[in-house]
């Protein structure tokens, strides 16, 4: 399902050009990008402005975010916001589902989950002690809403997103937070994952395909790049560009390197 379909910036005025985000090439010769297909991944170099473009997006469509701070208040997007004012968004069926996502926010989000299931199990000790002496119950009924709570944070995160490692939790996040008809926005998801965990990620994404959710995402990996059917936008040279798996500098470097790695390590 393609829930977004197109964005289109319109003109700001010329005082804002020397302003970041506003001074960056690739968003000084934005126009349009067209949405074609559920997955759309933005690439190039570091610096390219793709990171920055998928944030403007998130604000525009007021995404809803895997952290502690909303796209409306997160001081960091401050500047993002104001160019976000800028975007026409067109929907074929708009969506309130999904979210987006940072790899610098996961941290933070892992630590409000644990916080928060510190904070249930102390509460329940405590009103556990202040039942004592009253009738069975009373005691269950006590017990009842802190454990309904902590029972559904198990439910989805397992012992804890802070008992795994970065990747696996990172992996099970997303398979937690995956819901149909959403539209996720990610940026370098792949920082946490290794190769076999990236493969399952592309799994846990074409799952959500098929239950009509969208994706735009950032990243720099040739394993996620490859998911089938996907749309790949190049920013590097300035301006976005369509481009096909095979041409990207990302593969064929990869691809060389791979083949005799000798040969780019020996000139270090």
């Amino acid at each position: 399902m393609i829930h977004l379909k197109s964005v289109t910036v319109r003109d700001w005025d010329d005082s804002e050009n020397s302003q970041f985000p506003f001074s960056l090439g690739i968003i000084q010769s934005l126009k349009t990008i067209n949405f074609d297909s559920p997955v759309t991944f933005f690439v190039g170099e570091n610096g390219s402005g793709k990171s920055t473009l998928l944030e403007a997006l998130a604000c525009a469509i007021g995404s809803i975010t895997i952290g502690s701070e909303s796209v409306k208040t997160d001081p960091s997007l401050a500047l993002i916001r104001r160019l976000s004012q800028y975007f026409q968004l067109s929907w074929s069926k708009r969506t309130h589902k999904g979210f987006f996502l940072r790899a610098e926010d996961f941290f933070g989000y892992v630590k409000t989950i644990r916080q928060t299931q510190q904070q249930l199990e102390t509460d329940l000790a405590r009103m556990e002690k202040e039942a004592r002496g009253r009738s069975q119950l009373a005691v269950d009924m006590t017990r009842a809403p802190f454990m309904k709570e902590l029972s559904a944070i198990q439910s989805r995160y397992g012992e804890g997103l802070d008992s795994q490692s970065h990747g696996e939790s990172f992996l099970t996040l997303f398979q937690a937070r995956f819901v149909p008809a959403g539209l996720y926005l990610l940026d370098e998801p792949e920082a946490a994952l290794s190769p076999s965990r990236q493969l399952s990620f592309i799994a846990a994404m074409k799952s959500m395909i098929e239950k009509d959710s969208q994706f735009i995402i950032t990243t720099h990996s040739p394993i996620i790049m490859a998911c089938p059917d996907a749309t790949i936008l190049n920013f590097d040279g300035g301006i976005i560009r369509q481009a096909e798996y095979d041409e990207l500098e990302h593969v064929t470097l990869m691809r060389d390197f791979l083949s005799n790695p000798g040969a780019f390590l020996r000139h270090l």
